[in-house]
């Protein structure tokens, strides 16, 4: 196929939605027709308002007040908007919801607004919040009927959002609080047993249910995050860090991976999600590495790396991470500290697995029409100051929901300049390069910005819908766990399963870590990566804490976990969109990204093995979360050697085979094995060298680069 001498054009956008709907964790919404998608989109903008004036005005009374309005506002919503079975129609096509879908939304509106509802008391239920509350463990009637109908309706906008696995769990949750009682009295599982109405007061009017942790979250994070992220790519800032990702890079082979990697890092802060920022990523940059020489297999992975790679990274992590900071009690801060080396930890893998891959494949320079990064720094490095805002604030002590608010204004204010003085449209992609935009006149130009800003605070509260429901569900679950003490005897269990296995404590809590790993990935394979969070940390979370781990290396290991089943085969999503972007074998795609995360994979354990795990956390002295770090390092190094087989050239299977125990040794993070992870590093280090000058090669390619005129 010949080099085209433009710049490669990325898919349509529908092309975009349309791969994010199919393989998104989240499933597609309908298409609306114009009148009622305008409806639509006015109500989530009136919601959007009402959450932002909560950060400056929260209601007098009280937090679940708000919560019950804000699910009664946006439970219905997911009954308009997302279908009752079946995928996307036919682009272009209305999908309006039917008879059927209006009513569900009716009485998610009735039920949801049920205790807030100012109407007279009778002997069978209302009343007002007031006397709502006050009826904490003596249901009325009607407020058993009422929760029991919004029980099954969150179960249903949950499997229309994110399919049929997290309501089935929920139902069992709900089947096991009601008959626990009637399992044999030996059973280490079996409970008193709770009656209906104990379990419709449990999730209806008690903190732990359906206005619990999750949902708080959800309504006071979240929301704002996805507003948020909808401004700042309204405003132009997905293009641009695009752009400015491959401006930075572009006088080598390996420029084009490396600009893929720092491109999903900035992209994730307007996406929010791992495989919606790999196929946006994609669109742009398969063309690139497709010239520059990249198999379809290797480009895919490196896109589902990198899209995921942004949930992983400060300062906008996924969702589960504003869960950590509520479950723990500490501040946002406090995770995104968390966060920094193991983020470095992973961007080294992927940055060295990189530079491999392009002497590997005999990578060539790829010319764009793209400005030096000085002069697009110049025009639009604006985008950035929101960034630094969030960053500032929170080290204030400035809470996450309001920092994200004044985050999201600077935002929106500069976005306002740009309409005022450049006049010229937002534009996506690189389709209009070399093409003048033409200047819109001021009126024209504001008009534009603030339907900008309308579309970007109604799809910030619609985008969230899915969170909002999976939210509401796992409430669920929190609840029944609460209530039965479920969580610990499940961790009991696991602790159990792996004391048959070891022999000393070390080995326990190593087996312990093992199974709990591969518990997480194969419960992130069915559900959602925050509902993963939320059921990993009250059933396995325990388990690690009782063998002496400390609460936040627990946290950030099933953090990690739950988010890295994007990229576990067999279903790792973001592999698969990134290989129906590239055309490239869906298995070995999903090798290719494991090849790249595969730090990722690894180091979570090293934060639970051993205490000097915490130090990967920046938990303790500053010297020792330093010598952590480098030895952690040097661990991802020969992780990179053993799966891309790649030295100062290739390397045999002996020098593949030393550097895997090399690595495993190295994240123990103890002196011993520390000691013989380095031995056996240098080892395989000293065997290739002598080696490769035995055999007179250089570090060079051992093949000819590809012909830059086929692809």
């Amino acid at each position: 196929m010949p080099v085209h001498t433009s710049t490669p054009q990325p898919g349509s956008q529908v092309d975009v939605d349309s791969l994010v709907a199919d393989y998104d964790e989240e499933k597609p919404s309908r298409n609306l027709s114009p009148r009622l998608e305008l409806v639509v989109g006015l109500w989530c903008f009136l919601v959007s308002l009402f959450v932002l004036r909560q950060v400056f005005d929260p209601l007098d009374q009280g937090s679940q007040y708000y919560l019950i309005l804000f699910l009664g506002m946006t439970l219905p919503m997911v009954f308009l908007t997302y279908r009752m079975r079946g995928r996307r129609d036919a682009v272009g096509r209305a999908d309006n919801p039917g008879v059927v879908d209006w009513l569900l939304a009716a009485t998610a509106l009735v039920v949801s607004l049920y205790p807030v509802l100012p109407l007279p008391l009778t002997d069978i239920g209302l009343g007002g919040f007031g006397e709502f509350l006050d009826r904490q463990g003596s249901l009325l009637p009607l407020d058993v009927v009422a929760g029991t109908v919004l029980l099954v309706l969150v179960l249903e906008a949950t499997r229309r959002t994110t399919g049929l696995v997290l309501p089935a769990v929920c139902a069992v949750f709900f089947v096991y609080a009601y008959f626990g009682g009637y399992l044999p009295i030996g059973w280490s599982i079996s409970h008193i047993g709770l009656n209906l109405d104990q379990i419709i007061n449990a999730l209806y009017n008690e903190a732990s249910g359906f206005f619990g942790v999750p949902l708080d979250v959800a309504a006071t994070y979240i929301v704002l995050f996805t507003i948020y992220g909808a401004v700042l790519d309204r405003m132009g800032a997905g293009r641009f860090f695009v752009e400015f990702s491959f401006s930075l890079f572009r006088k080598s082979g390996s420029a084009p991976g490396r600009t893929v990697a720092t491109s999903g890092f900035l992209l994730g802060t307007v996406s929010g999600s791992g495989t919606a920022t790999a196929v946006t990523l994609g669109s742009f940059a398969w063309p690139i590495l497709n010239r520059a020489g990249y198999p379809k297999e290797a480009a895919g992975g490196m896109l589902a790396a990198s899209g995921i790679g942004a949930i992983l990274s400060p300062p906008t992590m996924g969702a589960a991470a504003f869960i950590i900071a509520e479950y723990l009690g500490v501040s946002y801060v406090s995770v995104l500290v968390w966060a920094i080396v193991p983020t470095l930890l992973y961007y080294l893998g992927i940055f060295l697995a990189v530079e491999i891959d392009a002497r590997r494949f005999g990578a060539h320079r790829v010319d764009l029409a793209i400005g030096n990064a000085l002069r697009l720094l110049a025009r639009s490095g604006y985008h950035f100051i929101s960034l630094g805002v969030i960053v500032f604030f929170l080290a204030i002590d400035i809470p996450p929901f309001r920092a994200v608010v004044y985050a999201t204004g600077v935002a929106a204010l500069f976005g306002l300049l740009e309409a005022v003085l450049s006049r010229r449209p937002v534009v996506s992609g690189f389709d209009d390069h070399g093409v003048e935009q033409e200047r819109m006149e001021l009126g024209e130009s504001l008009k534009d910005y603030a339907r900008r800003m309308y579309g970007a605070l109604s799809s910030g509260i619609r985008s969230a819908l899915p969170v909002i429901a999976v939210c509401a569900a796992a409430g669920v679950i929190t609840s029944v766990i609460a209530k039965t003490g479920l969580g610990q005897v499940l961790s009991d269990v696991l602790v159990d399963l792996a004391s048959l296995l070891s022999f000393n404590e070390a080995s326990l809590l190593v087996l312990t870590a093992l199974f709990s790993a591969l518990a997480i990935l194969l419960l992130g394979l069915a559900v959602p990566v925050t509902a993963s969070f939320i059921l990993s940390w009250v059933i396995i979370g325990p388990a690690l804490i009782s063998l002496g781990v400390d609460a936040p290396q627990v946290a950030m290991f099933i953090f990690y976990y739950a988010v890295l089943s994007e990229v576990s085969p067999p279903t790792a999503l973001a592999a698969v969109a990134s290989a129906a972007i590239t055309g490239g074998k869906i298995i070995p795609t999903m090798m290719q990204a494991c090849k790249y995360t595969l730090p990722a994979f690894l180091a979570p354990i090293a934060f639970v093995v051993t205490d000097n795990g915490a130090h990967l956390l920046a938990r303790g002295d500053f010297i020792d979360i330093v010598w952590t770090f480098l030895v952690a390092g040097c661990a991802v190094g020969a992780l990179a050697i053993c799966t891309t087989g790649w030295i100062l050239g290739p390397t045999n299977l002996l020098e593949r085979v030393l550097c895997l125990p090399a690595a495993l040794l190295l994240l123990y993070l103890v002196p011993t094995s520390i000691a013989l992870g380095f031995a056996l590093l240098a080892v395989a280090l000293v065997l290739h060298v002598v080696r490769r000058k035995a055999t007179g090669t250089t570090g060079e390619p051992d093949h000819p680069t590809p012909d830059p005129t086929h692809a």
